[in-house]
């Protein structure tokens, strides 16, 4: 018999900036929503179609991604799914779900420089996975050599040219 599989894989943009808490003790939590988008053909014209998704992410990888990110930050997410429950306190009897993507791996596509820019990456600079080891060290950001693989920059895809 196989095993059963949840896993989650997106890549879209943060919709709006990070919701920091932090539980009694002291593991820090993050929760935001992405977007993705999806375009296809309907006869001759071309829809598009976003999607919205509520993200959690957990200790270290909350610590780091808090640091780093902010609302319109791309960013490619790798998960499980889960759904939550509630009571609503303001009607009773009345339950709420919240379906949730459980974050254990984030590569952030999109750098925060500071002051609400950001950067994309280009040729010379490679899309930079948020550390998952110590809280306290900012992750490293890998750099394209042009001496490991004789790659030539000009040669190098731009990620804004990918489909998806």
């Amino acid at each position: 018999m196989f095993g059963d599989l949840n896993r989650v894989e997106l890549l879209g943009n943060i919709t709006s900036d990070l919701n920091v808490r932090s539980t009694g003790t002291g593991t820090q939590v993050v929760s935001f929503g992405i977007a993705t988008n999806r375009r296809y053909k309907q006869g001759d014209e071309w829809k598009e179609q976003t999607d919205f998704h509520n993200v959690v992410v957990w200790g270290n990888q909350a610590t780091s991604l808090a640091q780093r990110a902010h609302k319109g930050t791309r960013l490619f997410v790798s998960g499980r799914l889960t759904t939550r429950s509630w009571d609503d306190p303001n009607n009773p009897g009345k339950k709420n779900y919240k379906t949730e993507v459980v974050s254990d791996q984030l590569i952030l596509i999109d750098r925060y420089e500071g002051k609400g820019q950001s950067m994309g990456a280009s040729a010379n600079q490679a899309s930079e996975p948020v550390d998952q080891e110590t809280p306290s060290k900012p992750a490293k950001t890998t750099k394209a050599k042009k001496e490991d693989k004789g790659d030539n920059p000009e040669e190098l895809i731009d990620p804004n040219d990918l489909p998806f």
